[in-house]
């Protein structure tokens, strides 16, 4: 009997290399994503936390600088993964959410429990959206759709998801790269594309057709990181950005959707793995992502937090350069 044959990539068609096979990409020397007896295993584990219904931010609504000039730099948490980092005149997003479900049905799936912590409305003009790969809860089309309406920015995103937001937003300023790619924006800014350990699907026949990624923002006032989502994968990618990049100012690294490990492990770090995911990619100041929004996995609300103050604590590493930022809140990183 023939082998049977793999689907073709509806995204991207290119040569094989060491993280992609000719039809899919994958994570070098990591794991698969769970199958799907796993995950039903997972979903009937009966072990998932009750999140509340709505959880307010202690922060209101930020209305944040048209600029922030040179080597200042800004960041304010708009919720999950999505943030504004303002530095050297430009207004940049991370994997911008204003949608209040992350799931492909607007009556079912993940559903906001605290508002933006900027409003629509009061977003700078935004120059730049990195958007990292392509589950629900990191691009977010209705929210793109309003971007390109509202403020026409570039949009840098891995290889693949160029097509899937192309289709659905016609217009849109839109450029796709591979791991180790740069984007020169001028006046000393660039944009380096980097690997993360996790996968991509919209849906059950697209898993892996498209690259997933975080992003290295060089500036003249110093690195920002921007993990993506990401396993820690025995910190090899962070180690890779420690000898490449020579250290981070910033880093925005995930604290949250990690339980039950046995699941989650290849695909969420923990709040400890976050840890020493700053300390391997020698970052000074880092901020928490990916809690407190949506619940995605069966970890209390409040457990990223918590578990993040008693890694540091562990490390010996001051609880102020690491914090688990809630929407609305503004860090004028030192």
């Amino acid at each position: 009997m023939a082998a049977r044959k793999k689907a073709a990539n509806r995204y991207y068609s290119g040569p094989p290399s060491d993280h992609f096979d000719g039809t899919l990409f994958f994570n070098p020397g990591g794991r698969m994503p769970g199958r799907f007896v796993d995950l039903l295993k997972w979903q009937f584990n009966g072990q998932r936390a009750k999140w509340p219904t709505t959880s307010a931010s202690p922060f209101p609504q930020a209305r944040p600088a048209a600029k922030v000039e040179g080597a200042e730099l800004t960041v304010t948490m708009v919720g999950h993964s999505t943030l504004l980092i303002q530095t050297a005149g430009l207004n940049i997003l991370t994997d911008p959410v204003w949608s209040q479900r992350t799931s492909p049905f607007s009556f079912a799936g993940p559903r906001r429990v605290n508002p933006p912590g900027i409003a629509f409305a009061d977003l700078p003009p935004i120059d730049l959206v990195l958007v990292s790969h392509n589950h629900y809860d990191h691009l977010d089309l209705a929210t793109l759709k309003q971007l390109k309406a509202s403020h026409h920015p570039l949009v840098v995103t891995p290889l693949g998801n160029d097509v899937l937001i192309g289709e659905a937003v016609p217009g849109m300023r839109l450029s796709a790269y591979d791991w180790g790619d740069r984007v020169d924006l001028g006046d000393g800014v660039f944009v380096h594309i980097e690997p993360a350990h996790h996968w991509s699907a919209r849906g059950a026949r697209d898993r892996r057709m498209a690259l997933w990624a975080g992003f290295v923002i060089e500036t003249p006032g110093g690195n920002i990181y921007f993990a993506g989502d990401t396993g820690f994968h025995d910190g090899i990618n962070y180690r890779l950005m420690a000898a490449k990049h020579g250290g981070f100012r910033f880093a925005i690294l995930p604290i949250g959707a990690y339980e039950p490990r046995w699941f989650m492990a290849p695909q969420h770090q923990n709040p400890e793995e976050a840890v020493q995911g700053m300390k391997l990619c020698d970052a000074v100041f880092a901020a928490g992502c990916h809690w407190g929004t949506f619940q995605l996995t069966d970890e209390p609300m409040d457990e990223p937090v918590r578990k993040l103050a008693e890694a540091l604590d562990a490390e010996d590493i001051p609880r102020e350069r690491f914090r688990a930022l809630r929407p609305g809140e503004i860090w004028r990183v030192p």
